[in-house]
């Protein structure tokens, strides 16, 4: 199967962080975003990033901005739909997106997707007590959807897992019982952890 391209989610105003792009955070001595994009590459055809304002800030990454569609921030679903619009436009049949915010993600998230379904797949994570969680921000989308999107969104709707969930989604489940791979920086406790667990993972 060919891979998708996939669309880094940067969008949001990161107001728990005090603002400003969660992404750009050093991260055990880089940018969160280079860390993300790096265990990103190998697992898809291309990278865009989603992300308002001055597209400048970004360039040492070298990927292209893709800034929302629709104003007033709306939030991660109009990255995604920034990101089927250039899947789109690519001739894929479909695009994957990751949060900003969380650089564990799975190595393997982009093949598991893949392998479970054929329409929207979400990512989820199983805890040791066996309660699985979704995480709605790490999805394989199909472009056909698209206006489907853009007219949910049109209606004031903003919940990805609204939209979603309105297409019969598949998911995919990682094990969680040690360390949840989706755990996401939203606050200065989080980065705090997050810098522990980089620097546990460049020791191992």
């Amino acid at each position: 199967m060919t891979r998708p391209p996939a669309i880094i989610l940067a969008g949001g105003r990161a107001t728990r962080m005090g603002g400003g792009d969660k992404c750009l955070l050093d991260l055990d001595g880089r940018p969160m975003l280079a860390r993300i994009a790096l265990r990103l590459a190998p697992q898809c055809a291309a990278l865009a990033l989603n992300a308002n304002g001055d597209p400048g800030r970004f360039a040492d990454f070298g990927l292209p901005v893709l800034p929302d569609s629709l104003p007033d921030l709306p939030g991660p679903l109009a990255g995604i739909l920034a990101g089927m619009d250039w899947a789109a436009s690519r001739g894929d049949r479909a695009v994957v997106s990751v949060a900003g915010d969380t650089p564990f993600f799975p190595p393997d998230l982009v093949d598991r997707l893949m392998q479970a379904g054929n329409g929207i797949v979400l990512a989820a994570s199983r805890d040791a007590g066996g309660r699985v969680t979704d995480h709605p921000t790490f999805g394989l989308w199909p472009v056909a959807l698209r206006d489907a999107l853009r007219a949910f969104l049109a209606g004031g709707q903003r919940r990805v897992r609204g939209f979603a969930l309105a297409h019969a989604p598949a998911m995919a489940v990682w094990d969680a019982a040690s360390a949840d791979p989706f755990f996401n920086i939203n606050t200065p406790e989080d980065l705090a952890r997050a810098q522990a667990l980089a620097r546990q993972e460049r020791q191992a």
